[in-house]
């Protein structure tokens, strides 16, 4: 049986919720997903998500309740980890954004990237795109960028595992550091299980 949590305070968790269930379901693995909201809803899990919605809501209600320290210790011990679009800004060290000089926000700091926020404009901006993702051989998969971050700064144990080409520039969207997946798009809004899988193989390692 595989346990993973979901961080469930503000975003798309249900989403990974239902993207979970089918991925368990597509492998055949015994999996429960739980969703996290207090310290001992961390208890006996394998491996956790942190969705996309506001990092900074995300963030800020986190510090209230007093979890967020225990997830960065979760993730800090080796569980795996996988943030999408808010999440990857939270796990990043470095953040910036492209819009407001001067924000904050409380962060896990747990990965070698540096991000920036809104990196392609707020909502109207938003985009799909056709990803070609390092160790998934088949079909392109199917990013969805809403109000997107980027990850502009790699270096230490991370790295790129995906890249698209904007104002003739590469721009990291996903990127893994150990048992770490971060992406700056939504897995979890399209009907493509694949990273979920990928997240879960990591989980049973």
């Amino acid at each position: 049986m595989v346990t993973i949590g979901i961080v469930a305070f503000q975003g798309g968790f249900y989403e990974h919720y239902a993207m979970l269930l089918r991925a368990f379901a597509e492998t055949s693995i015994e999996g429960e997903v739980k969703l996290v909201k207090k310290k001992k809803d961390l208890e006996g899990l394998d491996g956790i998500i942190i969705p996309g919605g506001e990092s900074t809501t995300i963030g800020k209600i986190a510090h209230k309740t007093g979890i967020l320290y225990d997830i960065k210790e979760v993730i800090e011990s080796g569980k795996p980890t996988l943030a999408t679009c808010a999440g990857a800004i939270m796990l990043a060290k470095k953040v910036r954004d492209a819009k407001v000089p001067e924000f904050s926000q409380p962060l896990l700091g747990v990965m070698d990237i540096g991000v920036v926020r809104n990196y392609f404009g707020r909502q109207r901006e938003s985009f799909e795109l056709d990803l070609h993702i390092e160790g998934m051989d088949e079909a392109p998969y199917r990013g969805i960028f809403i109000r997107a971050p980027a990850i502009v700064d790699i270096w230490g144990g991370a790295r790129a595992i995906s890249k698209i080409t904007y104002n003739k520039e590469e721009i990291i969207v996903f990127a893994s550091q150990g048992s770490i997946l971060a992406t700056t798009f939504h897995p979890e809004l399209t009907g493509d299980a694949r990273i979920h899988k990928r997240f879960i193989s990591l989980v049973k390692r």
